[in-house]
């Protein structure tokens, strides 16, 4: 599923506030992954990380695992997991 924006809130308390774009995308496949978390790997996108770096810099916490893996191009991988709780009051999905 593509989300192209989503709206989220950290509890009832907290203000409510609409992610657009790439950010939306990834915060989308990290609610969705749940505690298994993503990877490039497993969910291509052209810029993993700016789009983690642009959340966290919104107050949302996603933890960085670091991974090996094989293969004739071995090394490490991250996978990120939303740490945040957050409910969804809105998205929308692209056709």
């Amino acid at each position: 599923m593509n989300v192209t924006a989503i709206t989220v809130r950290k509890d009832i308390d907290s203000p409510a506030k609409t992610y657009k774009g790439r950010e939306a995308w990834a915060l989308g496949r990290l609610i969705a992954a749940g505690e298994r978390g993503c990877t490039p790997i497993e969910q291509p996108a052209p810029r993993w990380s700016h789009y983690v770096f642009q959340l966290r810099k919104s107050g949302l916490d996603v933890e960085t695992v670091n991974e090996k893996h094989g293969g004739a191009f071995s090394g490490m991988h991250a996978r990120y997991v939303l740490r945040t709780p957050l409910q969804v009051l809105h998205q929308q999905v692209a056709a």
